[in-house]
């Protein structure tokens, strides 16, 4: 009874303090959901300032756009894509969801297909796909190490790809849903074409005053470039670290559920053992006082 008594205070032991590293796990998490969350709500109106400056650059008449055309140009085609995932685990099925997502998305590209993974995690499971990929990019740690990863990406990744017509660039992540959910989606980030000219020029101008374009028109519209390509990567990367850590949450909630039923459980199981040996103790005290009175 004793030996079972003190393996039940072990594992009591051993569930609380693992239950307490799930807890400051827990706690840590909805601390970076809150700053991915606050970073990825303060992109949005710079992402719609840019797309409003591009939208005045293309509308103003005479201004020359250094697009590409959307006819074939006899080259094999080049498919990049950019999938963000995680470095750490505890995140539930964050990274297979967003790798079945763009494996299927994927498998009917036609032409050469080069895949460059952000997080090891993610990156295990695209070469377990059969993906060919061509680089790893480390999955930055809080808000500031964004712009520094997107930098790199935009070196390694990006910037020889910007002269070729017959290279499309796709990136793929999770986005944050309410109610720690999140969804995976895709993006087109190149070619900057016709089709993706024409659509922001339909943009509507959210005032009656239409911006009016200051000194070089070209060079604005250059900037007006570099920026959205960067915002646009810095944006995926955030979304889709706040959506890694609203799914790690979610499941250090379940696991720290799952440690109060089973210490409630343990509990249980231990006062009724030593209620039992209570009991045991108090019959063999009773039935050595019967029998010295009889």
């Amino acid at each position: 009874m004793s030996n079972s008594m003190a393996d039940l205070r072990r594992k009591i032991g051993t569930a609380e303090d693992l239950q307490s590293v799930v807890r400051t796990m827990k706690a840590i998490a909805a601390s970076s959901v809150e700053q991915y969350e606050r970073s990825v709500l303060a992109l949005q109106d710079y992402y719609q300032a840019i797309e409003l400056g591009l939208s005045a650059c293309f509308q103003k008449e005479g201004i020359a756009t250094p697009l590409h055309s959307t006819t074939t140009t006899g080259k094999p085609k080049v498919i990049s894509a950019i999938v963000f995932g995680s470095d750490q685990g505890l995140v539930g099925q964050f990274n297979d969801v967003i790798t079945d997502f763009a494996v299927e998305k994927l498998s009917d590209v036609a032409g050469e297909l080069k895949v460059w993974a952000v997080g090891e995690r993610v990156h295990g499971r695209l070469a377990d796909s059969g993906l060919l990929l061509h680089g790893l990019f480390p999955v930055p740690n809080s808000v500031k190490g964004i712009a520094a990863l997107v930098g790199q990406m935009q070196i390694e990744s990006i910037s020889d790809q910007l002269d070729h017509e017959s290279t499309s660039v796709f990136v793929f992540h999770n986005r944050p849903q309410t109610g720690s959910l999140y969804e995976p989606v895709s993006q087109r980030l190149l070619p900057l074409d016709s089709q993706w000219k024409q659509r922001l020029t339909e943009l509507q101008w959210p005032t009656h005053s239409r911006a009016e374009i200051l000194g070089g028109h070209l060079v604005t519209l250059q900037s007006l470039i570099h920026e959205y390509l960067f915002i646009t990567l810095y944006r995926a990367c955030a979304e889709s670290l706040a959506s890694e850590n609203a799914s790690r949450l979610a499941a250090m909630q379940r696991a720290d559920k799952n440690i109060d039923e089973l210490l409630e459980t343990l509990h249980t199981q231990f006062h009724r053992q030593r209620q039992g040996s209570i009991d045991e103790e108090l019959f063999d005290v009773v039935s050595g006082f019967d029998a010295l009175s009889s």
